[in-house]
């Protein structure tokens, strides 16, 4: 017997109320996009990895040292895995400061570890690099140490946070047009911003008050 319009018409609402009518095309599903997170990987420091950032009398050693992998926005709008070595007791705050400034979307320009740089400070700085472990003096007063020799220091964008030494030369050159702080641009590190905020949270210090300021300078100790 051939079906009435009838009853055509309730196959149709049954294929159309229930999820067992194969007839009916499943609707495709709408792809899921993980939101970008901070992904951070936390080892020891392979020795290719210190390279010239370290070397004889130097405060702490490797196995006091930790290598930091974690993801940043870069001033591409883009995400980034970049490189951070630091003391083991520093990783803890270092994490929860760049986990703040991550979900700010705060744009870091290139996070590499100084061995890139053979310890060159200068150069990093010119490259406009974040970095925090190097054995190495104060720039400007080679007479003592940097609290980057310790590992507990780091210092974040130097071409947007440049550094005045004690004989007022400004260190990148490329950031002395970043010497006014009164118009943010992107990477600069504003007192009361996301970063500042972040390591005052964690009971670090910032050198963007020092009376010689140090905008792209952060460390435990204060120095």
């Amino acid at each position: 017997m051939r079906p009435t319009s009838a009853s055509l018409a309730a196959m149709a609402l049954l294929c159309t109320s229930t999820l067992s009518c194969r007839a009916q095309p499943a609707e495709p599903r709408a792809a899921v996009i993980a939101a970008p997170v901070l992904a951070a990987e936390v080892t020891a420091v392979p020795g290719a990895k210190l390279g010239g950032s370290t070397g004889p009398g130097c405060p702490v050693g490797a196995a006091s040292l930790r290598l930091i992998r974690m993801n940043h926005w870069g001033f591409d709008g883009k995400v980034h895995r970049g490189e951070l070595i630091a003391h083991r007791d520093a990783v803890e705050p270092l994490l929860q400061v760049f986990g703040r400034a991550f979900d700010s979307r705060f744009p870091i320009r290139r996070m590499r570890v100084m061995a890139e740089y053979g310890g060159d400070d200068l150069k990093a700085m010119a490259d406009d690099n974040t970095s925090a472990f190097n054995c190495r003096p104060v720039t400007g007063d080679g007479r003592r140490l940097s609290r980057h020799a310790w590992g507990d220091a780091v210092d974040i964008n130097p071409v947007e946070n440049p550094y005045v030494d004690r004989h007022g030369v400004v260190h990148p050159p490329a950031g002395r047009e970043f010497l006014r702080r009164d118009s943010a641009r992107p990477g600069m590190i504003e007192d009361g911003g996301v970063v500042v905020t972040a390591f005052r949270r964690v009971g670090w210090y910032w050198g963007g008050r020092w009376s010689n300021p140090d905008y792209q300078h952060f460390s435990a100790s204060g120095g």
